[in-house]
């Protein structure tokens, strides 16, 4: 059965194959997420993603029957890292305005950071919402555009429930309009090879714009427009190294089994 472990956990124990198959999974999706963002769902193959992750296609097999199962997998990361965000922000304590705000700033950093965000864009592009197979098939791909706008909007009115956009109240769907065109434009930013210093300076520059329409004169120097911690640096890999693991991944083919590779 496609996705059960092999039997017998050798010298590290049943615990440490567990621990290799989840490496060696998280490695196929980012192999995934890296070849869709810079290739286009159509032309990436899975040799192709299978040789990026260090595997060979039978272990890719033993983790995805498709690569439309890959696609999956790598828009719910794209999802599962917007909706931490968003998690955290609150969290945080942030009013729903400033967390609006970081959350821009976070999407310019995430599509340079970690590519199963840009990859998720590109593939509810290529391949739109639906199912990609016979007619009423399961759909296996997420709306991550629909994903990002509702995140967007939820935001902004949680803003407008709390108080915090009186101008914009007086105008509500423009206001709405324009701030969903503004968090969609980042996107397309990026898409234009725009380096993520300037990608980062322009997102701070639209809010520095944006917020004297949303907020009373007086309220404005309330909100940070500049991404938190300012404009020093540039995208890490921290989200990405994190995901992956360090340490040893499975890199045998059949039915998940094979050889053991150091990283």
């Amino acid at each position: 059965m496609r996705g059960a472990l092999p039997v017998g956990g050798g010298a590290g124990g049943d615990g440490s194959v567990q621990e290799r198959s989840e490496r060696t999974r998280r490695r196929l999706v980012h192999a995934a997420a890296e070849m869709f963002h810079r290739n286009g769902y159509a032309s990436a193959t899975l040799g192709e993603i299978a040789g990026a992750a260090g595997v060979t296609k039978g272990a890719l097999y033993f983790h995805f029957a498709s690569k439309d199962e890959l696609a999956e997998a790598v828009q719910q990361r794209g999802y599962t890292l917007l909706h931490e965000e968003v998690r955290a922000l609150r969290e945080s304590g942030a009013s729903p305005l400033q967390a609006l705000i970081d959350i821009t700033h976070w999407l310019a950093r995430a599509l340079f950071e970690d590519p199963a965000v840009p990859a998720s864009f590109r593939i509810t592009k290529e391949c739109g919402a639906g199912p990609r197979g016979p007619v009423g098939a399961q759909s296996v791909v997420v709306d991550f555009h629909a994903a990002w706008i509702s995140v967007v909007c939820t935001l902004l009115r949680l803003a407008r429930d709390a108080g915090e956009l009186p101008a914009a109240d007086r105008e509500w769907e423009g206001a709405e309009a324009l701030v969903a065109a503004v968090a969609c434009g980042i996107e397309v930013m990026s898409g234009t090879g725009m380096p993520y210093r300037e990608l980062q300076r322009k997102v701070a520059a639209l809010w520095a714009r944006l917020l004297p329409g949303l907020v009373e004169a007086g309220s404005v120097r309330r909100y940070r427009a500049r991404a938190p911690g300012g404009t020093a640096g540039g995208p890490g890999s921290g989200g990405a190294a994190e995901f992956l693991g360090a340490g040893r991944e499975e890199a045998g083919g059949g039915a998940g089994g094979g050889a053991v590779r150091e990283r």
